[in-house]
């Protein structure tokens, strides 16, 4: 049986020590793939993989992990969070496990809300039209007033946040690329060149965008989740940030990829890049031998 993927977000991107035992955690039953930190973001992101049975045992021993290393309270970071293990989704490596994929999510959830009393929030193919963004928009305070309203109830566990821990966002979701552009120009110019790529302001379809500062590397950025890569392409993306950019006096300094790609992704960004017409994945020879 094909195994599935996840990729859970944890709010912790520069105590070493911390990190480490994530992944021990996260390694306890499943096979660890990939681990991305950011300072400026101050998270970390992890790609594995394994069985529906040793992906719920090891991301519930991640998600311990964080809520016992992981203070709220006292995080700081560019990038929006509502928990210590902030989102988790379990991922599908064909649109056939979809199903699979749902019943081990809604199994984590139901866990994670009874043994770790933290509250779940669901969202994707779990809850239609609610993405992260539904939950983490205004911070962790403003999800803890929509509690304390009535505005939102937890879909497992607890009515309240964690006082340190916040909640956990649990979902199952198609694969999506992490991936960030880097610009030299303003906190402005990063906002203004995200909301021209992303679906909700005209852009491309399936492009999240926000522009962030990044003061420890000394840049701002255009971070990026591209939920289609067929429907809108890598080097289509990269090529408008570039136009947005020189418009406004800013400049692309590099990119970088957040965890894994699908190989569909780079073979249509080297395909367009390199001119080659009807480039696929049946003209990469290492592919090709797989499949036979």
């Amino acid at each position: 049986m094909r195994p599935l993927e996840s990729v859970p977000n944890f709010s912790e991107g520069r105590d070493r020590a911390t990190l480490e035992a994530l992944g021990s955690a996260l390694g306890s039953k499943a096979r660890v793939l990939d681990m991305h930190s950011d300072r400026d973001h101050n998270r970390s992101v992890f790609t594995l993989v394994g069985s529906a049975e040793e992906l719920v045992e090891s991301l519930l021993a991640g998600i311990a992990c964080a809520r016992e290393r992981i203070d709220l309270r006292a995080h700081e970071g560019a990038h929006p969070r509502i928990g210590a293990a902030d989102v988790v989704p379990l991922v599908p490596l064909v649109p056939e496990d979809m199903e699979r994929a749902r019943e081990a999510a809604l199994a984590l959830a139901e866990r994670i809300g009874a043994e770790l009393e933290l509250p779940v929030f669901v969202y994707g193919e779990l809850a239609p039209r609610r993405g992260p963004a539904f939950f983490r928009t205004g911070g962790v305070e403003e999800l803890a007033r929509r509690l304390e309203a009535g505005e939102l109830v937890p879909d497992f566990g607890p009515d309240r946040l964690d006082e340190r821990a916040g909640g956990v966002l649990v979902g199952a979701r198609r694969p999506l690329i992490a991936f960030n552009v880097n610009l030299r120009g303003s906190l402005e110019d990063a906002r203004e060149v995200a909301a021209s790529v992303r679906e909700r302001d005209g852009g491309f379809p399936g492009v999240r965008a926000l522009g962030l500062d990044l003061p420890h590397g000394g840049v701002v950025q255009v971070s990026m989740n591209v939920e289609d890569y067929e429907a809108a392409a890598l080097h289509d993306i990269v090529e408008r940030i570039r136009r947005e950019a020189s418009a406004r006096g800013a400049e692309v300094v590099g990119s970088e990829l957040v965890g894994l790609m699908p190989a569909g992704a780079a073979l249509a960004a080297a395909g367009a890049m390199l001119g080659i017409e009807g480039f696929d994945r049946s003209h990469v020879l290492e592919l090709r031998l797989l499949e036979d």
